[in-house]
Parts: structure tokens; C-alpha cells; sequence
């Protein structure tokens, strides 16, 4: 089951520039940081003596048994929408198959 949320006349600004599209460039990045941590591209990380480019999402299932998924991250990509101050980032990474299957 799911709900349908509709954006008011009075919703915030910010929540309502990231109901439209983003706009149609985007921005990519080799690193990021974020709390306090730096992230690097597969690529950028390639040769260093150290890099953080590891990715781990702890994930549940509608089962009785939890599936963690690791990846190394590939490439950071910024969206903007319509305003410098709404920005979401993705990353892009390339996910291990952690299952005995």
C-alpha cells in the first residue's frame, strides 16, 4: 500500500522546486565529502596509497533475514533544482553480489 501526497499552496519553497524536474545540466565530481568522511571514485582512487571509495548500505528485507550491499562508488553526480540551495547528490557504484546464490 502506498500514499499519494499532494504539494500545497503553502508547502515550503524547497519542497516545492524539488517537485519539479531537476534542471537539465548535472555536475560530476571524482570526490566527496560528507559527515566528515571523503569519499573517492573507483577511477580518481586508482594508484593512491590510501583511498575511501568503499560503499556499504545496510538494507532489510520483507523476510526474516537482513542483506547488507557493498559497492565501490563510480561516480558522484549533483542535481540541481531551480535554486542553489536544493541539491541532491547520487552515487553511482558498482554493487558486490554478497549471496551464496
Amino acid at each position: 500500500m502506498y500514499r499519494v501526497y499532494q504539494i500545497e499552496r503553502n508547502a515550503s519553497a524547497s519542497l516545492y522546486l524539488l517537485n519539479l524536474s531537476p534542471e537539465r545540466k548535472v555536475k560530476c565530481y571524482n570526490e566527496y565529502f560528507v559527515n566528515r568522511y571523503m569519499f573517492h571514485t573507483k577511477k580518481y582512487g586508482y594508484g593512491r596509497k590510501t583511498y575511501n571509495g568503499g560503499v556499504c548500505v545496510k538494507g532489510s528485507t520483507c523476510s526474516e533475514f537482513e542483506i547488507d550491499y557493498y559497492g565501490k562508488l563510480e561516480e558522484v553526480i549533483e542535481l540541481q533544482f531551480h535554486s542553489d540551495h536544493n541539491k541532491v547528490f547520487l552515487f553511482k557504484c558498482y554493487w558486490y553480489n554478497t549471496t551464496n546464490k
